[in-house]
């Protein structure tokens, strides 16, 4: 195609990656984790706020973004960059993974036809409306419109949907897109490492600027999700940006970058937070804990946001039943914040050639669980009672 990234590898060790490439929006160093601002906006949270936090990229939702007149109106206020107040690169996904997972859905070789809202007709997206609408977005980095089928559909399916996302994949690479857009494939083949190779052989015949893994993080779970990286990574073209879809906590994110990924994204970090889930270097921390009602310590020490540069655990808990709105900014703040602070730590212990002992120091410190009390919030916190939090789960 010739419209290239310009991806440059700067460090290697075993698999892992360090990279950076260069949109008409600014640099991006690999590895990255892309927020996630589905319907133009990363819930509770200032577009300041997320660049603070240090991130070069977000993702927005086509889907979302094309029902009604949205489209349009991102349009009028002069592109996605306008109209997240974000100066910074942005990727769209093609709205094939929230198509696929309506219910109601009929895929058939022209596209997608599926439920409107409520009282309203059947709506129809194929390739080449979902390239029109991302180029009328305006983001930088834009996804092919794939077939994303469930991780335990039969292998049959599977090949099939692997075959219509290839012809798919070649119907969005004709679609003229604006000057500064790039064009990313997505590989699919569920759990099949023969159908994941197939897949990846087949785009790479597009040579498109990047490439990323779809169809994991779908309820196969870390193992399967870890090997289907370890088996497809390697197949991607190593001088073009890696992005595996919809990933996720950092345990997975540190697995792929070791197997060679170099681009994640997922609404982990702010939907956690709105649970009271808080991501520290010693581990999650549920906020509800009755532990942390008179602990007036950061929520992590060692961690320079916003948060917890000005509010207590303490405090924290008690916005959240209070049901404050704060409350949700806050923690939202300093989530963005762990995963951030996570990506420069393995960019940097890449640059240095540790990040095998980045990886095993991390995952040591965090495997306690529970972050519990840090330096003066010991005493107090043993006061407060005993556990009563539970886990936030994905959804």
């Amino acid at each position: 195609m010739g419209h290239r990234l310009g991806f440059h590898l700067l460090a290697s060790e075993g698999r892992a990656r360090r990279g950076r490439f260069a949109t008409s929006h600014g640099v991006v160093d690999t590895p990255a984790f892309m927020p996630v601002g589905t319907q133009g906006a990363v819930k509770t949270v200032l577009a300041r706020d997320v660049a603070d936090t240090g991130a070069q990229v977000v993702l927005a939702n086509t889907y979302h973004l094309s029902l009604e007149d949205r489209t349009e109106l991102v349009e009028r206020a002069g592109g996605l960059h306008r109209f997240m107040a974000w100066e910074r690169t942005i990727l769209t996904d093609s709205g094939g993974f929230q198509v696929f997972s309506l219910p109601g859905k009929e895929v058939a070789e022209e596209g997608v036809s599926f439920p409107g809202g409520k009282g309203q007709p059947r709506l129809f997206l194929d390739p080449e409306g979902s390239m029109e609408i991302q180029r009328r977005l305006g983001a930088d980095i834009v996804m092919a419109f794939d077939e994303c089928c469930d991780w335990d559909a039969s292998k049959e399916y599977t090949q099939q949907s692997v075959e219509r996302t290839a012809r798919w994949a070649r119907r969005c690479s004709r679609v003229p897109l604006a000057d500064h857009q790039f064009l990313f494939g997505i590989v699919q083949g569920g759990v099949h490492q023969d159908l994941r190779k197939r897949s990846a052989n087949q785009l790479k015949e597009l040579d498109l600027p990047g490439y990323a893994i779809g169809g994991v993080s779908v309820g196969e779970g870390h193992e399967l999700m870890t090997a289907v990286t370890t088996w497809t990574a390697p197949l991607l073209p190593e001088e073009k940006p890696r992005y595996l879809m919809g990933v996720g906590l950092p345990e997975d994110i540190l697995s792929a970058v070791e197997q060679g990924m170099d681009m994640f994204d997922c609404v982990i970090p702010t939907r956690y937070a709105r649970g009271g889930t808080l991501f520290t270097r010693l581990g999650k921390l549920r906020i509800t804990d009755r532990r942390y009602r008179y602990d007036d310590s950061a929520l992590d020490s060692k961690c320079g946001c916003y948060t917890c540069k000005h509010y207590t655990r303490m405090v924290l808990r008690h916005l959240h039943y209070a049901r404050e709105p704060l409350f949700a900014t806050l923690c939202s703040i300093h989530n963005l914040q762990h995963y951030q602070d996570l990506m420069a730590g393995i960019r940097g212990a890449l640059e240095l050639g540790r990040f095998a002992d980045f990886a095993a120091g991390w995952r040591r410190k965090a495997s306690g669980g529970d972050a519990g009390p840090e330096d003066g919030g010991a005493r107090r916190s043993r006061r407060a009672g005993k556990h009563d939090g539970g886990r936030a789960k994905h959804s």
